[in-house]
């Protein structure tokens, strides 16, 4: 079984998105996007991942008229969250598997 990557430039992120590149470069500059490969801003490429996450950190920028050192903390917390969100799921699976054995 393969898994696909989806992949995006930064000028189609750019006009996609309707970011310029500057925008582009203070996100990675804050750690809330992370190029899959590039060597220059011209050359950087995102996966879906990224592209997600910068999308939340625009919303919170307009929605909250915050500067984009407070957006990179939101988003570390939004994805330290996430993170923990996972492993409580994961921890109530093989709860519920250690539940289900003990009763037979």
């Amino acid at each position: 079984m393969s898994s696909t990557i989806i992949q995006i430039t930064v000028s189609e992120l750019c006009e996609r998105e309707e970011l310029s590149p500057p925008v582009v470069l203070q996100l990675v500059q804050y750690d809330i996007a992370r190029p899959l490969a590039g060597s220059s801003i011209e050359d950087w490429i995102f996966d879906v991942t990224s592209v997600h996450w910068m999308q939340r950190a625009m919303r919170l920028q307009h929605d909250l008229d915050i500067d984009w050192i407070a957006v990179a903390m939101l988003i570390d917390l939004l994805r330290e969250r996430e993170l923990l969100s996972e492993e409580n799921q994961r921890l109530h699976q093989r709860l519920g598997r250690f539940l289900v054995e003990d009763d037979s």
